[in-house]
């Protein structure tokens, strides 16, 4: 599922369109208020493309965070292109297994992420422990539609042998974890299968 050639076709396809309509709204609700000085953690990011953006917006420095190895020699080509090699890094590591592998950040963005772990909840607190003023997350919205195509996904997910799932989290309980940590939400919006909430601490 997340092999070189995956990684590589996030590229290409960032490079062909941009960022998506869910992606700028995440993004201008995430450069809300100054960004200067301001360091950004995107976790389970691929190639960054959402702390890429934040850098371009005037964002001090990014980290990436991610599980799969296969999309960094990817996410440092993007950071040479823009110019940003000297101010992003990317780590590969588990950050519910190794909680504190990553520093705090001014900026956390968990973009598609929750859904990709049984442990998405969880995994929202996390990112809200090390969000110092905001959390941007996005994740599937509780639509049938959804519910039917992410039951279908892991079906043939099944039936190929493969070990990865999808998993539709309560918006509810990833809210009441990032709330927990101290953040209140202050903004949301959805598109036609997704939407994301912005959590920023008073």
């Amino acid at each position: 599922m997340f092999a070189p050639r995956a990684a590589r076709r996030s590229l290409e396809r960032y490079r062909r369109k941009g960022l998506d309509r869910l992606e700028r709204m995440m993004l201008r609700s995430a450069a809300a208020g100054r960004l200067e000085g301001r360091r950004v953690l995107e976790i389970g990011g691929g190639i960054g493309i959402l702390q890429s953006e934040l850098l371009e917006a005037g964002a001090a420095r990014g980290e990436v965070v991610e599980l799969v190895a296969a999309y960094e020699p990817y996410a440092r080509e993007l950071a040479r292109d823009r110019g940003f090699q000297d101010r992003t890094s990317f780590r590969v590591a588990d950050v519910l297994d190794q909680p504190d592998v990553a520093d705090p950040a001014e900026i956390v963005v968990l973009n598609r992420v929750v859904c990709c772990s049984p442990d998405g909840v969880r995994l929202t607190g996390v990112a809200a422990r090390l969000a110092q003023g905001t959390l941007v997350l996005s994740f599937p919205r509780d639509r049938l539609v959804v519910r039917v195509g992410i039951c279908l996904l892991n079906a043939w997910l099944w039936l190929v042998r493969r070990s990865f799932r999808v998993f539709l989290h309560p918006r509810a309980a990833l809210f009441a974890a990032a709330e927990a940590e101290g953040l209140r939400l202050s903004e949301e919006n959805r598109v036609r299968f997704w939407e994301f909430a912005s959590l920023r601490r008073p």
